[in-house]
């Protein structure tokens, strides 16, 4: 029966040891978050060491989890973080419990990780990114300290029968209430600092008025938009649209104190400008289709919305910039964002003439915050990876043998156009539609060379014609249905679409990864 008693004992110590541990995590964790509101909150540990990991995760591993996790990949990145991270301190507090320096010296060992991590993250802005993370790991370590030794503390000969045995079990209870209290108010009040930087930055926000553009866009066509259940949306809702980026965090930047500074190679005059400068020049407003270079074949990772901004060329040749066709040194545009982002995109697509701008409103209104507010980039017929920078603070250009942005050093293509593809969106697959006729419909998209014909084939038969919407521009996707006069039992639909240039989409399958992906959609359904 002693045995079962002191098993029991080690069994229970165990536990606080555990629970020791997650206290040292949580106080390591909370006074992180109040630190870096003194910092900045991109330094805080959680997301320095997300975004270190994300920088670090190979393009097949990122693939996979955009292709699974859709928008939540980031947060799925957190929770992982975050239980890492608890599993850690239990560890550390079992060990603490024979070892007592070893558990708190690991504690700040984890913390010099974080530190680490931050100060190497592409926006860095110098070793001060490390103090949240050394801060925190610092109380971390005498949390776990000071409770262990509390659990291995030897009863004062004169305490009560009541005090514990071997241990101090009420100094253990006040010294572990007090930490997780005072961790949750260092938690909270970081929190609250840390808001009111976004809170300034939503209220600069709410103060943007678009002005009328100088160029608008023509009506969208009335026959761009089907009356088919199931079709994708002519415009894209701002909400429904696609977000796919490395930022754990979105950046809440104030409009009144961003600046975008262009320079480098050919820049005759460089530039810093501010958001009003940019709503005090003449506004351009088009209808553009998005599409990242994660998209699978059939994939949602596309939208189209109606943008309002600056024409990028124009920025350009007032800066004194020449495309290489006219002898201008600079054949890149690298694009950085707030968060360290740096897309590279080529000068001669820029100023060819196409609608490439710095955007400041999307459907009618500022930019959202997640859709890189307070200016973004976009270049049509460009995947995003190469054109699309969001919450963009300075442009250099340069060469494409000189620098290597982040998705070239990840190997993925330094120069990437949209390819033709054609999606099915109604009847979804695995669908089960009645015998009779049934409305195939979707959408396609070969932006900056536009949609020419859409095909359609039933299991092995012919091709045959879909009927086009529309056309808006060759910059927007378009939409097409084939009336199909559907017989029982199962079936697959394939889609393909040719482009304005004659070029029929392909029928080879090709990862996402160094390019884009290829391949027709198809559906595969059952008639009842």
């Amino acid at each position: 029966m002693g045995g079962v008693r002191i098993s029991r004992r080690n069994l229970a110590h165990g536990g606080l040891a555990a629970l020791s541990g997650l206290l040292s995590g949580f106080a390591a964790l909370a006074v992180a978050e109040l630190v870096s509101a003194a910092v900045r909150p991109e330094a805080g540990p959680v997301t320095a060491v997300g975004g270190a990991a994300i920088d670090r995760t190979p393009a097949p591993v990122k693939d996979w989890a955009i292709r699974n996790f859709g928008e939540s990949d980031k947060l799925v990145l957190q929770l992982g973080i975050l239980l890492t991270l608890a599993a850690l301190g239990v560890v550390l507090g079992v060990v603490a419990l024979r070892h007592r320096r070893t558990g708190s010296a690991g504690v700040l060992i984890f913390g010099a990780v974080g530190a680490g991590a931050a100060v190497s993250r592409p926006d860095s802005t110098g070793l001060a990114d490390g103090l949240p993370s050394l801060v925190g790991a610092v109380v971390g370590a005498a949390v776990l300290y000071v409770l262990i030794g509390r659990l291995t503390a030897r009863r004062r000969p004169d305490a009560s029968p009541g005090a514990g045995n071997g241990w101090d079990r009420r100094g253990f209870l006040i010294a572990a209430s007090a930490a997780a209290a005072v961790s949750g108010g260092a938690g909270v009040l970081g929190r609250t600092l840390n808001g009111g930087r976004a809170r300034d930055a939503a209220a600069s926000r709410a103060q943007v008025v678009l002005p009328p553009p100088a160029s608008p866009a023509p009506p969208v066509p009335s026959g761009a938009q089907l009356r088919i259940a199931g079709i994708s949306s002519f415009t894209t809702p701002s909400k429904s649209f696609y977000r796919v980026d490395t930022a754990l965090v979105v950046p809440k930047v104030d409009a009144g104190s961003w600046r975008l500074r262009i320079h480098g190679k050919g820049v005759k005059r460089p530039a810093t400008i501010t958001f009003q400068d940019l709503l005090d020049r003449e506004l351009i407003e088009r209808d553009i289709t998005l599409t990242c270079v994660s998209n699978e074949v059939g994939g949602p990772y596309v939208g189209n919305a109606r943008w309002i901004g600056v024409r990028l060329a124009d920025l350009l040749r007032e800066a004194g910039v020449k495309p290489p066709s006219r002898g201008g040194p600079a054949d890149q545009l690298v694009a950085r964002s707030v968060d360290g982002m740096t897309l590279g995109t080529p000068v001669e697509d820029v100023m060819d003439g196409r609608d490439a701008m710095l955007a400041v409103g999307m459907n009618g209104e500022p930019l959202s915050f997640v859709h890189g507010f307070p200016v973004r980039m976009l270049v049509p017929g460009l995947y995003g990876y190469v054109s699309a920078c969001k919450w963009i603070e300075d442009i250099e250009l340069t060469t494409f043998d000189d620098y290597d942005p982040y998705w070239v050093k990840r190997k993925w293509a330094r120069k990437a156009p949209i390819k033709t593809q054609a999606r099915v969106d109604t009847p979804k697959p695995f669908a089960r539609p009645k015998a009779g006729t049934v409305m195939v419909a979707g959408v396609a998209w070969a932006q900056h060379r536009g949609i020419e014909k859409v095909e359609i084939r039933i299991d092995d038969g012919p091709w045959r014609p879909a009927d086009l919407a529309a056309q808006d521009t060759v910059d927007t996707w378009r939409q097409w249905s084939f009336p199909w006069k559907a017989t029982p039992g199962g079936h697959t639909l394939t889609v393909r679409a040719t482009d304005s240039t004659g070029r029929v989409q392909t029928e080879k399958r090709t990862r996402t990864i160094p390019d884009g992906a290829s391949g027709w959609h198809s559906v595969v359904v059952t008639v009842d």
